[in-house]
């Protein structure tokens, strides 16, 4: 289970034709936003993928990529990312691996769950959002940590 102040688990994802993304590859370069989500589509997974989607350039600014991941394959996410002009990476999670290793539970044992990770270049988990209802909380919050992540002077 991914908690705060812990590095992230070793988990292989499915990104776009298939190919295996490994966070790592982001690690030492950005910050990473990583939310997990129940599925492509539906109202709530919608208008949290479209508020991420309209801070996104904030996030870059600020020094960090956004990384939306769930169960849905390959081809549901790029449906989902044409149809609302997504322009951040999504990734899949089937079998829901990468959320059982991060501790995303899901909503009476059956809707995966909604949970937003803030990860600094270290790879250290720095903070941890878990709500299914306040979708553009996650945002909020996650923007404001990444700020504040992005202004400490390097060490």
């Amino acid at each position: 289970m991914a908690t705060v102040g812990q590095k992230i688990p070793e988990v292989v994802f499915r990104g776009e034709q298939g190919a295996e993304v490994k966070l790592a590859q982001y690690l030492g370069k950005k910050t990473v936003v990583l939310y997990f989500y129940p599925k492509d589509e539906t109202t709530g997974c919608t208008a949290e993928a479209c508020s991420f989607r309209d801070s996104y350039e904030d996030f870059k600014s600020a020094g960090a990529e956004v990384i939306g991941v769930s169960a849905d394959d390959e081809a549901s996410h790029a449906s989902f990312k044409a149809n609302h002009r997504l322009p951040f990476v999504l990734l899949s999670d089937r079998g829901g691996v990468g959320a059982k290793a991060f501790g995303v539970k899901k909503t009476f044992g059956l809707i995966a769950g909604r949970v937003t990770f803030v990860i600094d270049r270290d790879g250290v988990v720095r903070h941890r959002f878990d709500s299914m209802l306040r979708v553009n909380e996650h945002v909020s919050q996650a923007l404001a940590l990444v700020k504040q992540l992005e202004a400490r002077p390097a060490a």
